[in-house]
This record gives C-alpha cells, sequence and structure tokens, in this order.
C-alpha cells in the first residue's frame, strides 16, 4: 500500500470516529505504520521448554558428615526416616518428627585467613 492511500484512509476513518486531523498528523501516523510493517513480533510458544538436566556432584565431605550424625541419632533412640541428598536428614525421635539440615558456608572470616 503506498502512503498517500494510507494517508487518505486514516483521515477517513478519523473523520468517521469523530475525530478529524490535519494532513500533516495523518501522514505521521502514516509513517508509523509503514515503518510498523517490518517489525516482526514475538509470541509466546505454547510448548513449555526443556530445561537440560545438569548432573548433579555428590559432596562426599557432607555425605561423610550426615552418616555420622545418622549413626548418633540412631544412637539416641531415634528413627531417621528420609535422607535427602547429602543435604537432610528427617527422623522421629520421641513421636515428633525432626529435619537436621547441613548447609556448607563458601565464606572466609578475614580473622580466619
Amino acid at each position: 500500500m503506498n502512503k498517500e492511500k494510507l494517508i487518505e484512509e486514516i483521515m477517513k476513518e478519523c473523520e468517521k470516529e469523530g475525530e478529524p486531523i490535519t494532513k500533516a498528523e495523518a501522514e505521521e501516523m502514516a509513517e508509523m505504520e509503514l515503518k510498523a510493517q517490518g517489525i516482526s513480533h514475538y509470541e509466546k510458544s505454547d510448548k513449555p521448554r526443556k530445561t537440560p538436566q545438569k548432573e548433579r556432584k555428590v559432596n562426599a565431605v557432607k555425605k561423610r558428615i550426615l552418616t555420622d550424625c545418622r549413626v548418633l541419632i540412631e544412637g539416641l533412640g531415634a528413627k531417621v526416616t528420609e535422607t535427602i541428598n547429602e543435604r537432610e536428614l528427617v527422623f522421629l525421635f520421641e513421636d515428633k518428627s525432626y529435619s537436621l539440615k547441613l548447609i556448607e558456608h563458601n565464606r572466609i572470616k578475614k580473622d580466619e585467613k
């Protein structure tokens, strides 16, 4: 569609809606419309993205610490119900549920250097 026809269409449309505009305004709107035709529109896909499976490395130190904690907890008479990776122990002690979470801190304090 050429620019002059588009200007005339815009002016007629605006008159129908009861808002007449000048030719300069219609020309500006036509230029914007012509520029917008070359722009591609991106839309969200219906298909969910597949996230790549990352191989998780087992932390041997944390695993050893939790294994020792498990022995201690069972020695107190508790029953370990669940072990989550090498991160957390869930156990029952005197008919109440508890969890023990092990967190490794990577920060080194200035005094310890």
